[in-house]
């Protein structure tokens, strides 16, 4: 029998596997367009694809990956993801849950008897449960908290790259992409009380998904963030507070600079994107130069972004609105947020006054924004509605972007990202 005959009756029994897309492109080698965004600004961000050979790696676990990112190191490499890996594993690659990293006789039950308001008081936590407590936070963050140095591409392979339970922290670095990922719940095993925070108090995590701090040129593209597995929805109520499991799905403070975060979907979770993260923090002024273009924020409740200092370009997004629903764009201390061609869908008791929220915010520059399929003015809105407990914000927010591609109708944007934000869906 020839050659050509034997592929087809092995083909027809289903034992040859030929990959789908063996002609295509090797994104990891991808690099960020000149003109896409703060990202874009001064040197560009080509992240890892000047790695040579030896700095390729591809990884399908925890242990595989945690060797690729080398310490955070600023070597150029390039990181591609196969299938799924779990953070909250041991050495041997067998699952680690909560249980597993409790220490020095911490529990639940015992943190919540020692520390409830009614006889502890408004004081911090302190004494042996929270020591204990700390000491299995810092078990836990041994195995899920991964640096990601300088000059580093991560990509997931094909439509099913997922990392669950990790947060990726790039931490003080330069010239980084992430790419093609789906990053589920960075799950935080023990959660401290604060007191005093929001006057009732709350229950404070550890772990974004991806969280950038002192770092520029980064550019995120096409990942979904989501708590996917554990939505905080579903825990319980201690203390008269939600017992919340996740911070962030993408966190951008500490003077972190130029970063574009494109084409990406961020799902089912209560604060999702955070820029800047202090009132007081006035070494970011002149920093946090961020662009937001053809994102999907779905189900979230609040954050979307919520801005302090930074010059944030925010354009071409699709949001969609549940009954949980906040606020979507938070003006906060000296942020200088342009909005443009925005679309929001909602239910009905949510409205157009309810989109934004101003905490010592003075302006947004919006246009073109898409309410339900009608054209509405956020700006207006929100002074006419928001003047009795906000102060009025101006339209002029002393700059005008310069640095982005095409920017659609909301109407053109809407349906694009409907159908092409999130990973798995790189063109």
């Amino acid at each position: 029998m020839r050659l050509r005959q034997v592929l087809v009756v092995v083909a027809a029994l289903g034992l040859l596997c030929v990959p789908a897309h063996a002609d295509a492109r090797d994104i990891g080698r991808d690099t960020l367009a000149p003109d896409d965004g703060w990202a874009a600004y001064g040197t560009g961000t080509t992240g890892g694809a000047a790695a040579d050979d030896a700095h390729v790696h591809t990884v399908t676990d925890r242990a595989g990956l945690v060797r690729a990112l080398d310490g955070g190191s600023a070597t150029p490499k390039i990181i591609k993801i196969a299938g799924t890996i779990d953070a909250n594993t041991d050495d041997d690659g067998d699952h680690l849950d909560c249980a597993d990293y409790a220490t020095d006789g911490y529990s639940l039950k015992k943190y919540l008897s020692a520390y409830d308001p009614r006889t502890w008081g408004p004081a911090r936590p302190s004494g042996a449960q929270e020591e204990a407590r700390q000491a299995s936070a810092a078990k836990q963050a041994e195995r899920v908290v991964l640096t990601v140095g300088s000059n580093t591409t991560i990509v997931g392979l094909g439509e099913g790259a997922v990392l669950k339970g990790a947060s990726l922290q790039v931490r003080n670095a330069d010239n980084v992409i992430l790419r093609n990922l789906d990053l589920r719940d960075a799950y935080d095993c023990f959660p401290v009380w604060q007191p005093n925070t929001g006057g009732l108090g709350d229950w404070k995590t550890a772990y974004d998904n991806v969280w950038l701090t002192g770092s520029t040129h980064v550019w995120v593209d096409h990942i979904t963030a989501s708590d996917r597995g554990h939505p905080d929805a579903k825990e319980p109520t201690y203390f008269a507070r939600n017992y919340l499991r996740h911070d962030g799905l993408l966190d951008i403070t500490n003077g972190s600079d130029l970063v574009t975060v494109s084409w990406s979907r961020f799902a089912d979770h209560d604060k999702a994107m955070l820029i800047g993260n202090g009132d007081t923090a006035t070494g970011d002024r002149g920093k946090l130069r961020v662009t937001l273009h053809h994102n999907q924020f779905e189900s979230v409740v609040q954050r979307a972004p919520r801005v302090r200092f930074g010059q944030v370009h925010v354009y071409d997004n699709r949001y969609v609105v549940t009954d949980d629903h906040r606020y979507s764009l938070g003006v906060s201390t000296e942020s200088a947020i342009h909005a443009e061609n925005n679309a929001f869908h909602t239910p009905g008791h949510v409205e157009v006054a309810d989109l934004v929220k101003s905490w010592n915010g003075t302006a947004l520059h919006q246009s073109g924004t898409l309410f339900n399929g009608w054209p509405v003015d956020l700006l207006a809105i929100h002074n006419a509605y928001n003047s009795g407990s906000e102060r009025d914000l101006t339209a002029d927010v002393g700059w005008t972007p310069t640095l982005h591609g095409k920017i659609d109708s909301a109407e053109v944007a809407d349906r694009e990202v409907a159908h092409g934000a999130g990973a798995g869906r790189i063109p």
